[in-house]
């Protein structure tokens, strides 16, 4: 868990005291990332840095346009030296294309970060759509529906919440079924839809 721990301190640094209760969710993602050990492997703790990393573009001396997974993968590139596939996890979470699209970031998320492999950012979004503001466990569509609450339906977030559903809701069935399959006996391997369905 060496990356994770690193990631936890950082984290811990930009949120705990200017965001709270968005560092209360980045401890409740990063639970939710362990959890998964039994299908990761020795990914876990790729994952785990990950979830802890993934808001950290909300802390108040990252902002630059606004864009969260933007200013966190940036912030851990050009400032913290992280691993690349840190970056990418974090540029990417979530399905956060869409909301680049609202954005008018989309070329720049997707020229400065490529996409990282479908079943660990599978797995990130997994841990985040399943975990609240307050970082307990919640259903994917409590989640959803949490977030267009939150929002109001016409802010940006809500619209680009809806055109990610499928998504999240095809790598949230991806995971849950690859931890069926090995608590079965199974593989346990994250197999994702091509088609997003």
């Amino acid at each position: 868990m060496e990356q994770a721990a690193w990631a936890r301190d950082l984290a811990e640094r930009l949120l705990a005291k200017p965001l709270p209760r968005r560092w209360a969710h980045t401890q409740g993602v990063a639970a939710r990332a362990v959890s998964l050990a039994p299908i990761l492997g020795e990914e876990t703790d790729t994952l785990t840095a990950a979830a802890y990393l993934h808001d950290i573009g909300y802390s108040p001396e990252l902002v630059d346009t606004g864009f969260h997974p933007l200013d966190g993968a940036r912030y851990l590139r050009d400032v913290a030296g992280a691993d690349e596939r840190l970056c990418r996890l974090v540029a990417h979470h979530s399905c956060a294309v869409n909301e680049a699209t609202e954005r008018d970031l989309y070329d720049a998320l997707t020229k400065e970060f490529a996409p990282e492999r479908r079943e660990l950012a599978d797995a990130l979004t997994y841990c985040d759509m399943t975990t609240g503001p307050d970082g307990r466990h919640l259903d994917v569509h409590e989640r959803l529906a949490e977030i267009h609450s939150r929002y109001g339906p016409d802010h940006l977030v809500s619209r680009s919440i809806t055109t990610s559903t499928p998504c999240i809701l095809a790598a949230v069935r991806a995971v849950e079924a690859a931890l069926t399959d090995v608590r079965q006996g199974g593989s346990g391997e994250v197999v994702t839809d091509p088609q997003g369905h």
